[in-house]
C-alpha cells in the first residue's frame, strides 16, 4: 500500500533496503542465526522476515536492546538516518 504520510516501522525500513539491494544486485545473503539472540524475532511480519534477517546479519539494524528488535516499532528520524548511513557504508564496501 502506498501511504507516503504514514509512519515507517523498523521492519518496513528493512524491506525497503532489502528490496533495493536485490534490485541493484547487491549481496543479499544472510546468516539467519544472527536473529537467535532476539526474543521478539517471532514478531517480525512474514513479508519482512528475509529482509530483517538480512539487515540484522549485515549490521544495518541493531536491537533496541541487546535482546529485542521491536520490528513493528515506529522508526525515529535518528534510527532512519543511522540505518541509511549504515546501508551506504555497506554498499561502498
Amino acid at each position: 500500500e502506498f501511504a507516503p504520510d504514514d509512519i515507517v516501522t523498523r521492519e518496513q525500513m528493512a524491506v525497503f533496503l532489502y528490496r533495493y539491494a536485490q534490485y541493484k544486485g547487491y549481496d543479499t545473503t544472510y546468516d539467519a542465526a544472527d536473529m537467535a539472540v532476539f526474543t521478539d524475532a517471532a514478531l517480525v511480519s512474514d513479508y519482512a522476515a528475509d529482509a530483517m534477517k538480512w539487515v540484522v546479519s549485515k549490521g544495518l539494524i541493531t536491537g533496541v536492546t541487546p535482546t529485542t528488535l521491536v520490528p513493528q516499532k515506529e522508526a525515529t528520524r535518528a534510527e532512519v538516518a543511522t540505518i541509511v548511513m549504515r546501508f551506504w557504508e555497506f554498499i561502498e564496501d
